[in-house]
């Protein structure tokens, strides 16, 4: 919203802090690399700001990894990223990118940042996160958020909770995101071995009507309930 004038308002960093305020576990931000969302400058003073731990959502760019170094967040979650996107399409291609990966999530790890590992909910995918140092994964539910019909819906949820049980042998924490709002959470956040879902999209634009503290507490009321 901010980026669309270029101006100063509304201000990500006293959204953050209200949403830390009414519940919110931590704060996670995307720095993408052509800037259209958060900037560096919102970045740096959310790491000053925030009582909660901040999530970095960011890809394996050198110049966006620089960027993650000087700051150094709690958590960086890495994700594959296409300047033609309107959003996170897909999970990052682990298997693939491992030469690159290992790396990076080791120089991480050395100064002191967890890494999380967006991916698909596919076995192969989970395997090579623990082969490149991974400690974390976070399942991408666009499948099942983006599901059309009701059965594709329930095999979507049938695959995360598979991969969410799988992760956890494999020795992974789990979290989960992507899609998810008020209507569709409440199946992904009853699936015991998740512990962390991250959603942004849905709360913001709930927000636009009744406030971003209340939209938080509804989203968290939500996420509380088990099936």
């Amino acid at each position: 919203m901010r980026q669309a004038r270029r101006g100063l308002l509304p201000d990500p960093v006293e959204a953050a802090v209200r949403c830390e305020r009414a519940g919110a576990d931590r704060i996670v931000c995307h720095l993408r690399e052509d800037r259209r969302h958060i900037q560096d400058r919102d970045v740096a003073r959310l790491r000053q700001r925030l009582a909660r731990p901040l999530n970095l959502e960011m890809s394996i760019a050198p110049d966006i990894v620089r960027a993650a170094l000087r700051v150094r967040p709690h958590q960086v979650t890495l994700v594959p990223e296409r300047r033609q996107e309107l959003t996170t399409e897909g999970g990052l291609d682990v298997a693939r990118l491992a030469s690159r990966l290992a790396p990076l999530v080791r120089r991480f790890h050395e100064q002191g940042v967890k890494v999380s590992l967006f991916v698909d909910p596919v076995v192969s995918q989970l395997k090579a996160s623990v082969a490149v140092g991974a400690r974390i994964v976070e399942l991408h539910t666009g499948g099942y958020a983006n599901a059309r019909t009701a059965g594709r819906r329930a095999r979507e949820l049938v695959s995360l909770r598979r991969a969410a049980k799988q992760a956890r042998r494999l020795g992974l924490a789990v979290a989960a995101g992507h899609g998810l709002d008020y209507h569709n959470v409440g199946a992904v956040a009853a699936i015991p071995e998740i512990e962390e879902l991250n959603i942004g999209f849905s709360i913001i634009a709930r927000a636009v009507f009744v406030g971003i503290e209340q939209a938080v507490r509804e989203m968290k009321a939500l996420t509380r309930r088990r099936s």
